[in-house]
């Protein structure tokens, strides 16, 4: 398979940081390019990553005929500009999450990438780890009885940073759209189906632009099965899930960060360490996305996937503002 030829729309710190590591790391794909507004950013970065070319404009990279997929870092309110750019271009895209501001927007975006025949896929990185197929095994043969819930935390603090994009409205700040959206991605995925109503209680501080620093909400899935998550920009530094069933748990730290692919699985008072391979789940994730373009794999989970998973933070929005339960339509 020839390598696919990736151009980075943008210089955002998870792209420093994390994506543009995972693909030099990974088996199939190279960096061609970067972009920023900024050519001396652009520069920087390039020369950083030894990547060959630099551009001062998205549209410049876009139309670069070399490049086969874009991978967009840019703040969440520029997604769905940059997405359709990058479909009308002929570019398969890898675009942060949350894809959008909202499912309108995610399915306008995945039906111009459907238009244009190319790939759209969002960048939650942790499904990649192998530990989570082996978890969805073990749940699968029964291991943890019948599933009734997850309970899942993700937060940081980063509330001095007056300036960053996630202390904005306009722009898709807060953090359900930063990594509250992990714990529903990683429920949907367990439970294999969608939520039927979402009840969210927040903290949405004049100082921060009323968005919401932190977050905590239950999402209602059938035959009584519950996520309870809480997600947070103005907190302690969380990063774990729990999946219970009826004659078992399972215990997942570093759940959507990080290398530890480990996780504990408790059944009926025996403890039982599962030790995971340590692997770059960027860098996996890229070798996904790659194999689907060139037709030798899939993804599992696509533009559609994406515009469900915003559904769900729809609903979770409107009832954060509302301060009621919301029941989840249908999509």
């Amino acid at each position: 398979m020839q390598p696919l030829k990736w151009g980075i729309l943008g210089t955002a710190s998870i792209a420093k940081r994390s994506v543009m590591p995972g693909i030099a790391q990974s088996e199939t794909g190279v960096i061609h390019a970067v972009a920023s507004r900024s050519l001396e950013k652009a520069r920087e970065l390039a020369n950083a990553f030894s990547v060959e070319t630099a551009y001062g404009s998205y549209e410049e990279l876009l139309a670069d005929s070399h490049i086969h997929a874009v991978y967009i870092p840019l703040p969440n309110h520029l997604h769905k500009k940059w997405v359709i750019e990058a479909a009308k271009a002929g570019k398969h895209v890898l675009c942060e999450k949350p894809l959008a501001m909202n499912a309108q927007e995610a399915e306008e975006m995945r039906a111009a990438c459907k238009e244009q025949g190319v790939l759209l896929v969002e960048a939650f990185m942790y499904r990649y780890q192998p530990r989570y197929l082996d978890i969805k095994k073990r749940i699968a043969e029964g291991e943890i009885g019948e599933l009734r819930g997850i309970r899942a935390a993700f937060s940081f603090n980063n509330a001095d940073d007056h300036s960053n994009f996630r202390m904005k409205r306009d722009y898709g700040g807060g953090s359900l759209y930063d990594v509250g959206v992990y714990p529903i991605s990683l429920a949907r995925m367990i439970f294999e189906e969608e939520p039927e109503a979402a009840t969210v209680h927040g903290f949405l501080p004049a100082s921060h632009d009323h968005v919401d620093m932190v977050a905590a909400g239950l999402l209602e899935f059938s035959n009584g099965k519950f996520l309870t998550f809480d997600s947070g920009l103005w907190a302690a530094g969380r990063n774990e899930a729990e999946i219970l069933g009826t004659e078992g748990r399972i215990v997942i730290p570093l759940a959507f960060t990080g290398d530890t692919e480990g996780y504990t699985l408790d059944r009926q008072g025996e403890r039982r360490e599962m030790e995971g391979t340590s692997s770059n789940h960027y860098a996996l994730q890229a070798d996904a996305f790659a194999k689907d373009v060139f037709g030798s794999g899939s993804v599992p989970y696509g533009a559609e996937d994406a515009v469900k998973n915003m559904n769900v933070l729809d609903a979770c929005l409107t009832s954060i503002t509302t301060r009621e339960r919301v029941t989840m339509t249908k999509r």
